[in-house]
């Protein structure tokens, strides 16, 4: 048994091991890297032990991209990095380098392509972002439209190192969020407000009712008959508005064109340094869908990183200055309005509420 499961693979299942695309470099010194230094907002180099150094340029590209666009990134690469470059997290394209003297020409010919290089230390980072209108069946709102336009006016922000620290945005067009505004800095996240309407004829012949059932989070889903056949029915009042439903069955739509909007939360954070990692928490309930520019969307995140760059000190990420000025203060330097929605009312969230009467001023 033990000779057939460490018998090599001969089927092209699954990716390959990822040590099979590692730079040789960074191959020879894997786990012996001594510091790394900022450079610029777009180029930083890694030292290792030995004395070795790798460079990366980093350069900022939209989520959707064309075979033509890839096929221009995996040029550049040929010609100055060796055939080696990756995708990051947040949709950035790092170009790795040993020989420095290709980092400068690399530069000048990004900046023919008009791709936009930066994104590295106390920047916005590049907008980590789902498939919006384009693509998603339970999107709230559109992605790419509102991420190109928040980038448009932040673009400052991505290519000079202006601000106290990192900020991350982040967008998702539903609650289901194949983004990362649960532990961004900013982030813009699509709300439905309506529950799904129900189309019986649909439902009952195109769904599967266990599965449509199982779907709800909130087990408010439940099983009745239309004509005879098994159907659903929606306790509207435990509805959240999810779209799980309409993901499994086509006959529950819950995009509603005159109530689907943007909502704005602040203060996730992933990293472990100077605090625990912290889930964004909400700074505006609701915007209108106001394409294609989005103004009050791209207003209302301008106005949190003027506030947070004027009151942040050095090094301190958004959730952490918030942390420290109080809520209160947060929401008099921004100028939004406290509502009942920002209450925290989740049933297991006894750990997140204030139990004394002190409240920062």
């Amino acid at each position: 048994m033990a000779e057939v499961q460490g018998a090599k693979r001969i089927t092209d299942i699954g990716p390959h091991n990822y040590n099979d695309f590692l730079h040789p470099v960074i191959k020879k010194n894997y786990g012996k890297w001594k510091y790394h230094e900022i450079l610029s907002p777009s180029h930083m180099v890694h030292v290792s032990e030995d004395g070795d150094k790798i460079h990366t340029v980093r350069v900022g590209s939209p989520r959707l991209v064309s075979s033509s666009f890839i096929k221009d990134l995996c040029d550049l690469a040929d010609k100055y990095s060796d055939g080696y470059l990756r995708f990051t997290t947040r949709n950035n394209v790092e170009f790795l380098l040993d020989k420095e003297e290709n980092i400068k020409p690399l530069l000048n010919e990004l900046e023919k392509l008009n791709l936009p290089a930066g994104g590295i230390g106390n920047v916005v980072a590049n907008i980590v972002h789902t498939q919006g209108w384009v693509h998603c069946h339970t999107a709230a709102s559109d992605a790419s439209g509102v991420v190109k336009s928040l980038m448009d006016e932040l673009y400052g922000y991505y290519v000079g190192a202006q601000l106290p620290a990192k900020v991350r945005v982040a967008f998702a067009c539903c609650l289901n969020m194949c983004g990362a505004v649960h532990c961004s800095d900013i982030a813009v996240l699509g709300i439905h407000r309506r529950p799904p309407r129900l189309i019986p004829e649909k439902i009952t012949n195109l769904c599967e009712i266990p599965s449509t059932i199982a779907s709800c989070p909130t087990n408010v889903i439940r099983p009745d008959t239309f004509n005879g056949k098994p159907s659903v029915k929606l306790v509207e009042e435990g509805c959240v508005f999810c779209g799980n439903c309409f993901t499994v069955c086509p006959g529950m739509p819950i995009a509603d064109p005159l109530n689907d909007g943007v909502s704005i939360w602040v203060g996730g954070k992933v990293s472990n340094a100077r605090s625990k990692p912290t889930f964004s928490k909400l700074a505006v309930p609701y915007l209108e869908n106001d394409p294609p520019r989005w103004p009050k969307v791209v207003e209302a995140v301008k106005t949190i990183l003027d506030a947070y760059k004027k009151g942040a000190h050095k090094g301190e990420r958004v959730g952490e200055w918030i942390e420290r000025i109080g809520w209160p203060r947060f929401f008099k330097a921004t100028g939004f309005e406290f509502t009942k929605y920002h209450i925290d009312d989740y049933r297991l969230g006894e750990a997140t509420l204030n139990y004394s009467a002190q409240v920062r001023q």
